[in-house]
C-alpha cells in the first residue's frame, strides 16, 4: 500500500530529528575519538594547554584564546556540535598562526627577507586555494552548517594571503608570518570541513541572493549608529559591520550558505544595537525560542544554519552568557532566517535619475 500523506509527513520529520540527532552528538559515545569534529577540538586545545612560549604575542593571544577554547568544548560538551564548530571556526585561525609562527626561528620570525622567500614558497602551496572561489567549491558538503562555514572560510584563505606580506611590510615581519599562517589555517578549515559531511535524506535549503535584505540591514545598522551608542559600543559597531561586508562578499561571489550564515550573525550583532530592541527576558526565552523547534523539523528541509543560531541562543541563556544574542536570535535572527529561504519580495521601484542645475551670478560679472 503506497504511503498516504500523514506517513510522508511522518517520514520528512523523522529525517529532520535524525539530522538533529547527529548534530547534536547523541551517538558521541560510538564516534569516540573517530570523530573529526572531536579529535580536532581536542588537538588545538593540547596545543593550547602544552605551548610554552616566551613571545609576548602569545601571552596576549594565550590570554583571549584560552576561554574561547573553553567555550568551544562546553558547546560540544553539551551536545551542541554546529555551535563548537562555529565557535571553533574562529579559534584555529588564531591558534594556527601561531603555530606556523612558532615553528620559525626568533631569527627568522623577524627578517623582512625570509617573508618574503616564505610568502612566495605558500602562495605555491596554495595555489589552488588562491584563485577565485567558485560557487560550487562545497557543492554536496551536508548539512548546510558545514557547507555554510566551509565557504565563509574559502575566500579568507585568499584575503590573508594576499595582505600578510604588505602587513609584515608596514608593521613587522612577525605579523606577516602570522597571518601567512592564517591563510593556510583558512585553506585547511575548508579541507576539514569536507570531512566532516554526513549524508543526508533532507533537502538542502534553498538559499538565495540576500542583497536586499543586506541593505536593508545596513539601513538599521547606518541609523543605530547615533551618539551616545556610537561613542560608547563603537567596538559593536565596528564588529557588526565586519559580518554585514564579510556576508556582502560571500553573496557577491556566490556563496550563498557562507553569506546567510555571516547574514544572520550580522543581524545578531546589530539588534541589541537598535533603539527600538526589545529588553531582555530571561523568563520567556525559552518558550520563544522552544516555538521554533517544530519549524526547524518541518518539510524534510535540512535547516542546519537555523539550528546553529537556535543553538547559540540556548547557549547564551544561562547565567553570565551574552543574553543580549540570544533574545536577538529569538526576536529577530530566527524569523530573518525563514525569510531569507522564501522568494525575494518584488524590489521597490527606484526613482528615475534627474539632475538639479543651480546658476548663481556673481555680483560683479
Amino acid at each position: 500500500m503506497p504511503p498516504t500523506a500523514a506517513d510522508a509527513n511522518w517520514i520528512r520529520t523523522a529525517a529532520s530529528l535524525a539530522l538533529v540527532l547527529l548534530a547534536s552528538g547523541a551517538d558521541a559515545g560510538e564516534r569516540g575519538t573517530n570523530d573529526p569534529l572531536t579529535a580536532e577540538i581536542g588537538r588545538w586545545s593540547t596545543f593550547l594547554r602544552e605551548t610554552t612560549s616566551t613571545d609576548e604575542n602569545w601571552k596576549d593571544l594565550k590570554q583571549s584564546l584560552d576561554p574561547a577554547m573553553a567555550r568551544t568544548e562546553a558547546a560540544l560538551s553539551d551536545g551542541r556540535r554546529l555551535l563548537a564548530l562555529e565557535r571553533l571556526a574562529a579559534t584555529r585561525m588564531n591558534l594556527a598562526g601561531f603555530a606556523y609562527v612558532n615553528s620559525l626561528s626568533a631569527d627568522e620570525r623577524a627578517d623582512a627577507a625570509k617573508l618574503d622567500s616564505e610568502w612566495a614558497r605558500v602562495g605555491a602551496l596554495l595555489d589552488a586555494t588562491l584563485a577565485v572561489p567558485s560557487r560550487s567549491s562545497l557543492e554536496g558538503v551536508r548539512p548546510a552548517a558545514v557547507r555554510a562555514e566551509g565557504e565563509a572560510a574559502l575566500p579568507q584563505a585568499r584575503n590573508y594571503y594576499d595582505s600578510s606580506l604588505e602587513y609584515g611590510r608596514a608593521t613587522t615581519p612577525w605579523s606577516g608570518f602570522f597571518y601567512l599562517g592564517v591563510a593556510q589555517a583558512q585553506s585547511e578549515f575548508v579541507s576539514f570541513c569536507r570531512t566532516l559531511s554526513t549524508p543526508t535524506e533532507l533537502s538542502p535549503p534553498k538559499v538565495r541572493s540576500i542583497a536586499a535584505e543586506l541593505d536593508a540591514l545596513e539601513g538599521d545598522l547606518l541609523r543605530a549608529y547615533r551618539p551616545p551608542a556610537s561613542i560608547d559600543r563603537h567596538s559593536e559597531f565596528i564588529g557588526a559591520s565586519a559580518s554585514l561586508k564579510e556576508a556582502r562578499e560571500l553573496d557577491a561571489a556566490g556563496l550563498r550558505y557562507g553569506a546567510l550564515l555571516r547574514y544572520l550573525q550580522a543581524a545578531m550583532r546589530v539588534y541589541p544595537l537598535r533603539p527600538d530592541a526589545a529588553a531582555a527576558d530571561p523568563a520567556g526565552l525559552p518558550k520563544r525560542l522552544e516555538a521554533f523547534e517544530p519549524r526547524l523539523l518541518q518539510g524534510g528541509v535540512d535547516h542546519s544554519i537555523g539550528r546553529l543560531y537556535l543553538e547559540t541562543a540556548q547557549a547564551n541563556s544561562s547565567p553570565g552568557a551574552n543574553s543580549a544574542f540570544a533574545e536577538a536570535i529569538a526576536r529577530d535572527v530566527l524569523p530573518r532566517y525563514f525569510a531569507a529561504l522564501d522568494p525575494a519580495a518584488p524590489s521597490p521601484k527606484k526613482p528615475a535619475p534627474s539632475v538639479s542645475v543651480t546658476l548663481v551670478r556673481w555680483p560683479y560679472t
